[in-house]
């Protein structure tokens, strides 16, 4: 089964009018292959603001969401008002969320069924730290994550799973092609065995952990990598690069 490349953009807390507004002029501007599906993850506070300017082929994203439509939550933003802005994608797990603001697992879960309930589609991160590498519980920590985020889904077709290993977020280190496409295999057949072999075979599983123009041709190219999570160089022309890994 042919799975459609999958390339996100996540721009953390960063940019401005001024300067996303150049980003996306560059990526309207851009020629991008007509056959990856492309979507942006923008502060909050700018959604409103980039799915105005951004081309209709490209999708948006926030970065989190609450578990609830609304209610007495300062601060918290829900899959309703996301929707109201005409923002379809949710990312949720990153680890950044997971480790700099303590989100559990199960609070993830949550948020992952609510976002779905609401209809929006869901870019659930996974990842283990270099301590959990290095002690040989990859496999362990993944898996339980996924476990939480598999519970709460009905509808498979409305999620992305991204493999960043925290260790190579924003630190200059990529996992190798085969590090990789090790654990993509691992997580497919985890799926396999724990959801169904439909949902292991067309679920995309994206990579993401200090992807730039160098580095995307060759885990692209692996069996198991369905597209990219992109961080800092999202926020660089260079992602159009990135966009067009397969072309």
């Amino acid at each position: 089964m042919s799975r459609k490349f999958f390339v996100g953009g996540n721009w953390k807390m960063n940019g401005d009018k001024k300067s996303l507004g150049e980003l996306i002029q560059t990526m309207n501007a851009g020629k991008v292959d007509p056959n990856v599906e492309v979507v942006c993850g923008a502060p909050s506070i700018y959604l409103d603001f980039a799915r105005s300017k951004l081309d209709p082929k490209f999708g948006v994203a926030a970065q989190n969401c609450y578990k609830v439509p609304k209610g007495a939550f300062t601060g918290e933003i829900s899959p309703a008002m996301i929707k109201d802005c005409g923002v379809n994608w949710v990312i949720l797990g990153h680890s950044e969320r997971r480790h700099v603001f303590g989100e559990s697992d199960e609070l993830i879960g949550q948020k992952t069924a609510h976002a779905l309930e609401s209809g929006l589609g869901v870019i659930a991160c996974i990842g283990e730290k270099l301590d959990e590498r290095e002690g040989g519980i990859t496999e362990k920590v993944v898996f339980n994550q996924t476990k939480f985020i598999a519970d709460n889904v009905k509808d498979w077709s409305k999620v992305v799973l991204a493999y960043e290993p925290v260790w190579a977020i924003g630190t200059g280190k990529t996992a190798s092609p085969q590090q990789a496409q090790e654990v993509h295999e691992k997580l497919r057949e985890w799926l396999k065995s724990n959801v169904s072999e439909a949902v292991a075979n067309s679920v995309r599983i994206i990579y993401g952990g200090s992807v730039t123009g160098g580095t995307c041709k060759e885990l692209a190219s692996q069996k198991d990598v369905d597209g990219f999570l992109v961080g800092g160089a999202s926020l660089k022309p260079e992602f159009i690069e990135i966009i067009n890994a397969k072309a």
